[in-house]
């Protein structure tokens, strides 16, 4: 499979990943403060199984790390994916706040 390039669209609050130009996924995020508060990612399913996911979520942290800032991953696939990879971003980790009823 030909390279993964994730990019980060400030203006849409995303990043996204493509392949041969061409999306292959995505990670959408909110600002609060200093943090980016990932809710939402999607892989397109032409390109699942060819670790988009874990590169949008390497891609993404990765550049919150560069920018100085903070992350917080309620969404549930980037969630299962550190706790899959415990302590690589841990020091710009933030605890998700519970939901209703937690």
């Amino acid at each position: 499979m030909a390279a993964i390039a994730v990019t980060h669209l400030p203006e849409r609050r995303r990043y996204e990943a493509r392949v041969d130009g061409r999306l292959a996924g995505f990670t959408q995020y909110r600002v609060a403060g200093d943090q980016d508060v990932f809710v939402h990612t999607v892989v397109i399913p032409a390109f699942e199984g060819r670790g988009v996911g874990s590169t949008i979520v390497r891609g993404a942290l990765d550049d919150v790390r560069a920018r100085g800032r903070r992350a917080v991953a309620v969404c549930p696939f980037m969630a299962a994916w550190l706790e899959r990879h415990p302590g690589v971003y841990d020091d710009i980790l933030d605890e998700a706040p519970p939901r209703a009823g937690e």
